[in-house]
């Protein structure tokens, strides 16, 4: 008897110990972007580097670039859910029928470029009906997408008939064809080709697009300056994974997390203006920046599709767009 209480004891500290050993986590973070992508530097390895040492070292996380984890940003929310990846990064827009609520921060008119990511902050709480399969880490909103154009000039949405235009997400393809062009819904990794081959006349992306992915070599026009969509981005959690976590724990990536997204929307800025800058210094580019009276035109045809979207949506939707305007 007393042999194997020792025996038992034995066992026991070897468990205790063990599970002492295994305390220390290690995330995977899924990210289909290159590793020379600016949110890379800016905003992913800082999230990282801030759980480890809100932690003390106790969680870590490993950022897996350029799709290591698999290729593309479609399956990023599904990598998750299914626990291929502890975390990812990713856009609403490639799974929208995931993410109603969050969509309706997208729409033309609903977000200042500038200030979104706070009113989002300030309304998160309205979202999280999107995320219950997943947890919620970060939620930012974008630089606004503008449009590159292959070779024609875009001064009116007559200027558009007939172009086919990659858009990133449905409401964007709404808005696209209010103006009277063709959408085509595509990933951002797929535009260069599609446009070096004519397969699209023109893409709707934020102004990161010109360097990040190079569409200074298949574009020779921005434009800007009418209403538009600004597309968001999210970070997100396995469940399992975040309910593995001390409260201490879960409070650090959460943390973490707000302050990846005010860098990412800082970030993204910065580089979507330095962008626009190389872009219009190159012979034979330009980025038409639309008078009052242009820009109207385009967004005259942009409400009704705001509109329809948010109709469509029902629920909550016109109280989560009149609360995200009421705090510009």
């Amino acid at each position: 008897m007393f042999a194997r209480k020792i025996i038992a004891a034995a066992v026991l500290g070897t468990v205790m110990a063990t599970g002492g050993a295994a305390s220390a986590k290690e995330l995977s973070f899924a990210n289909f972007m290159p590793s020379n992508h600016p949110y890379v530097g800016s905003t992913f390895q800082p999230f990282a580097d801030q759980v480890s040492k809100l932690t003390d070292g106790k969680v870590t996380v490993k950022l897996y670039n350029g799709g290591e984890l698999g290729a593309g940003p479609v399956q990023q929310y599904n990598r998750v859910v299914d626990g291929v990846a502890d975390l990812a990064v990713s856009l609403p827009g490639y799974t929208a029928s995931q993410f109603p609520l969050t969509l309706l921060s997208e729409l033309p008119g609903v977000l200042e470029e500038k200030t979104g990511t706070e009113d989002i902050y300030k309304n998160l709480g309205l979202f999280k009906h999107d995320y219950r399969r997943v947890h919620l880490v970060a939620l930012w909103s974008s630089a606004e997408n503008v449009l590159f154009t292959r070779d024609k000039a875009v001064r009116s949405p007559a200027d558009l008939k007939g172009m086919k235009i990659r858009v990133p997400s449905r409401a964007t393809g709404l808005m696209v064809e209010a103006w009277g062009g063709s959408p085509v819904s595509m990933p951002v990794t797929q535009i260069y080709n599609a446009m070096q081959t004519g397969v699209l006349d023109g893409a709707m992306i934020d102004g990161t697009g010109v360097n990040a992915f190079k569409l200074n070599e298949v574009s020779k026009y921005i434009t800007m300056g009418m209403k538009t969509t600004i597309s968001p981005f999210f970070i997100i959690i396995n469940r399992d994974a975040y309910a593995g976590l001390t409260p201490d724990q879960q409070k650090a990536v959460d943390e973490a997390g707000k302050d990846a997204a005010m860098h990412g929307l800082e970030s993204q800025l910065k580089v979507a203006e330095a962008g626009f800058r190389s872009f219009a210094a190159e012979p034979g580019k330009e980025v038409i920046h639309l008078t009052a009276d242009q820009a109207a035109a385009f967004d005259k045809l942009s409400v009704p599709v705001t509109e329809e979207v948010v109709k469509k949506t029902g629920g909550d939707a016109q109280k989560i767009v009149d609360a995200l305007k009421a705090d510009q």
